[in-house]
Order: C-alpha cells, then structure tokens, then sequence
C-alpha cells in the first residue's frame, strides 16, 4: 500500500430506498455519469449511490501525484464505502476504471459485494488503446495536455470522432468534456502503476453482468467476453453500434440490462 495522506470525503449522489446499489465512474468522469441509472434505480425499488473519485469532479484533488496510485483511489472509495454504513452488501456497478476497482473490491472482500455490474469494465493493461500505452509510459505528458487542452477543443475532438457524433448527444458531450477539465490532471498517473487483475478473476464467485459496447475504441472490445468466460458466475451483454460508455449512449438499454439482473438477483438467496 501507497503511504498518502488519505482525505476522508467524496462528492456523493444518492437517490431512491431500498437495496444499496454502488455506482463508480471511470477515469476522468463524475457521479453525472449515473445520471440516467440512479433514477431508475429508485424507481424500480433500489437505493443507488454514486461519488466522485478521488481527483475527479466535486472530490478532493491532491495535487501531489503520489495521491494517484490505485491503492490510494481504492482506499479513499472504501472508506466512503464505510461511511455509508450499509446493513447489507451492495451490488456494484463500475465503468472502465470503476469496473476495476469494483473487481477488486470483490476479489479482496467477497463477503462485502452482493454482486457486480461491469460496463467495459478495465481489468488488464493488455486492453488499453495504443494511445493510452503512450500516455501511461509519459504521464507528465498526459498531464500536461488534460491541463492545457481547453474545454471546448475536447467537446469539438468528440464531435469530430464519427463514433462519439452518433453516441452523444450535444449536452453530453458538452458534460464529459466539463468532467475532462474538472478532473485533477495528475489522474493520468492512476494507471502508471496498476496490478493486473486476470490472474484472480477465475476465482471470484461473485454474479456478474458485464455491458460492454462492440465498437469501444478505449479498452479492446474482444477482451470482455475472455472476462465473461473467465468469471464463474458472469453472463455479458454486448451492445452494438456503441463506443466506450454505453451507460451514457444507450441509457434505456443498459439501464433495462441492469434492471433485470437486479430483479433477478432479488429472487436468489443471499450466500450466508
């Protein structure tokens, strides 16, 4: 474990009564991510929670970059997950750098997770685009350009991506590019350092729905049905025509997919 001064608190969103259901964003969102999925979670009878990260949106933003080590992110998310002081395990639902700390959040406290939603989840470096390769050997480079790139380059950059034109909606992608320069620009250093997680996946017993979009151009998309395989107790659901973060550009859908496996769960009997 990374030795940093820890802060305690996180930007928190939380909406609805009933099963705790835990939403984490991926690298360089916020909880506005979960904008869509929290309402519909009280909707339909659950109690969603969603935060900021450490360094992203309206959460503490160290400046120092030993603050960006995963260690550090995963113990400023456990101890907000403490400070919930949920009666029951929560079911988790994390995006790209969200699925990963919700992996591993399952792998070293399996009793604590009810179950897993991953959507294009991040769990190796060998899934990372050849960019973000450059960007994780160079992270004062990737730094220095999340800091020096004005907000309205990166809306225009996804507004030029044919993919990111189709996905996103103008005011969505008016919200991610915000989330991009909200976001500490020390976050590029999150993956500098970061343990491959395949190895104990085989082992995690954990019920598991993975959301991945076909046409990801972030993390490889023929990676997540090897992770579907790999899970003794996952099942995926790919969606086509989509990028990286269907949550966000197929909202009904995933939020259907997550819905059913939520209803479906509450009919199984809780692993004593």
């Amino acid at each position: 474990m990374v030795s940093y001064s820890i802060p305690p608190n996180a930007n928190t969103m939380v909406l609805g009564d009933g099963p705790a259901v835990i939403c984490v964003h991926g690298i360089a969102a916020s909880l506005y991510d979960w904008q869509r999925l929290l309402p519909a979670l009280a909707g339909n009878g659950y109690r969603g929670y969603a935060l900021d990260l450490l360094g992203h949106g309206e959460s503490p933003k160290p400046t120092n970059v030993q603050a960006y080590h995963i260690d550090v992110l995963y113990e400023h998310f456990t101890r907000w997950l403490q400070s919930l002081a949920l009666q029951k395990p929560p079911v988790l639902v994390g995006h790209s750098l969200g699925g990963y700390l919700s992996l591993k959040h399952a792998i070293q406290q399996p009793a604590q997770v009810r179950a897993i939603v991953l959507i294009d989840p991040f769990f190796t470096i060998r899934q990372i685009s050849p960019i973000l390769r450059l960007l994780r050997r160079r992270p004062a480079l990737g730094a220095r350009a999340l800091h020096w790139t004005p907000e309205w380059l990166i809306n225009a950059l996804m507004g030029w991506d044919p993919i990111s034109a189709t996905e996103y909606t103008p005011t969505e992608r008016q919200r991610i590019a915000n989330d991009y320069k909200r976001a500490a620009p020390q976050i590029v250093y999150i993956t500098r350092h970061i343990p491959d997680l395949a190895p104990h996946l085989p082992k995690l017993d954990t019920p598991t729905l993975v959301i991945w979009g076909e046409q990801d151009h972030t993390l490889a998309p023929e990676s997540f049905p090897r992770l579907v395989s790999t899970l003794p107790r996952a099942h995926g659901a790919p969606i086509p025509r989509i990028g990286h973060q269907p949550h966000i550009g197929q909202p009904d859908l995933v939020n259907q997919l997550v819905l059913e496996f939520l209803n479906q769960l509450q009919k199984e009997p809780i692993p004593e």
